[in-house]
């Protein structure tokens, strides 16, 4: 598949794919006799898994901390790589946890600044 058509059936465009394939989240596909890429399932696979991870809030660093095992979050159902905590083993495990204290980190900054906004203005805190 050509990679205006494997960007098609991944949601995404062929900017991100080539931008993908430089910062190593893929690597690099077969190239037809003329040297156009030429995308497998299994590359389309990895390329969902890509996006549904950034779109959990994976960033593209975090990504390529494990590239090399995303082919196996393809593979695998997400269930199964979706541990509750850092198990031994697990892809990306512990990328995850780091994102999600980051995330932590950010939601208590935020809500410290609303109630300090609130606090500061003398508005009340909405009900609900």
């Amino acid at each position: 598949m050509r990679i205006g058509d494997a960007a098609a059936a991944t949601g995404t465009t062929p900017r991100a794919l080539r931008f993908y394939e430089q910062r190593g989240l893929l690597p690099p596909p077969h190239r037809t006799p003329s040297g156009q890429r030429d995308y497998t399932p299994t590359d389309l696979a990895v390329l969902r898994v890509v996006r549904e991870l950034l779109a959990l809030g994976l960033t593209v660093e975090d990504l390529h901390t494990f590239a090399d095992r995303l082919p196996l979050l393809a593979a695998t159902s997400q269930r199964a790589c979706a541990p509750a905590s850092s198990e031994p083993g697990v892809v990306g495990a512990s990328v995850v946890d780091r994102r999600l204290a980051t995330l932590d980190a950010e939601i208590a900054r935020l809500t410290r600044l609303r109630d300090g906004l609130r606090e500061a203005t003398g508005r009340p805190v909405p009900e609900g």
